[in-house]
């Protein structure tokens, strides 16, 4: 009997904690809950609120309106006859009461509409001044950028241009004086064989530093253009004739008439002043 006593306290404390502990749960989630609840009905209060007092001012510009039609209508009234419809003047009353409200609440909603418009209107122009002026900005700043490019391009082709000009005054400096070299050296050519009379053209591009190519052409040149007269035999040999000598030739042949290459060299010794060659 103890026994069961006891295990009955037992259980009964059991369910005593539980229902605590469930009990006091409860109250931390109601007061999680509440300043949600609060704040729920705090935005539905002004809300209704608001709405109270759109309609209350809504309601005042009826009125008036309706005062002012129906003030307007009695001073018509007044300038009339009366007639026996003003038996009935409570119920028309009522009945133009209800159209001149309508009407004025139309009127109100109207101009509620147009200040609307009228708001959205401004905030569309500010939002447009505030896009034409990060346009303008960005078109600033594209021209700024376009301004640094070509000046560096500028800055760039200028210094490529200088560089230019000192290669090819560079340039010029050394072709000038390879061309005077080369004047000098030809004229060296020229001289040497004059004096030499006869030549082997081998000995004379190695005396040179030439090559023979490079001596036979200039020789074949000096020829044409007259600066030096003479013949290039079978043997590689130039013969250097002055004009005093072709002169000579010319009238050797002249004298004789007919004269062959053969007879022209036995004679040609007497012709053409060849020396110790």
């Amino acid at each position: 009997m103890d026994m069961f006593l006891l295990i009955f306290c037992v259980i009964v404390i059991t369910l005593l904690i539980i229902a605590s502990t469930m009990y006091l749960r409860r109250n931390r989630v109601m007061e999680k809950e509440r300043p949600q609840d609060q704040a729920v009905e705090r935005r539905q209060i002004r809300r209704i609120v608001g709405n109270r007092n759109v309609r209350h001012r809504i309601q005042v510009r009826v009125n008036d309106q309706i005062n002012a039609n129906e003030n307007g209508q009695l001073e018509n009234n007044e300038a009339e006859v009366d007639t026996p419809t003003d038996i009935s003047d409570g119920k028309i009353g009522a009945k133009k009461r209800a159209k001149l409200a309508a009407k004025a609440e139309k009127k109100v909603q109207r101009e509620m509409n147009k200040v609307e418009q009228e708001k959205r209107k401004k905030e569309e122009e500010k939002r447009q001044k505030e896009r034409d002026k990060q346009r303008e900005e960005e078109q600033d700043e594209e021209m700024r950028q376009e301004e640094e490019a070509r000046k560096l391009r500028e800055l760039k082709e200028q210094q490529e241009y200088e560089e230019y000009l000192k290669m090819k005054e560079m340039f010029s400096v050394e072709e000038e004086g390879f061309q005077e070299d080369e004047n000098v050296l030809l004229e060296d050519i020229k001289e040497y064989i004059k004096l030499k009379k006869v030549v082997y053209l081998d000995d004379v591009a190695a005396h040179f530093s030439q090559k023979t190519a490079f001596v036979v052409d200039k020789i074949l040149e000096w020829q044409k253009t007259g600066d030096l007269t003479g013949v290039i035999d079978d043997q590689g040999k130039f013969i250097y004739i002055t004009e005093s000598e072709l002169d000579a030739i010319v009238k050797f042949i002249k004298r004789r008439g007919r004269v062959s290459i053969s007879e022209l060299s036995e004679h040609s010794s007497t012709l053409i002043n060849i020396g110790s060659n």
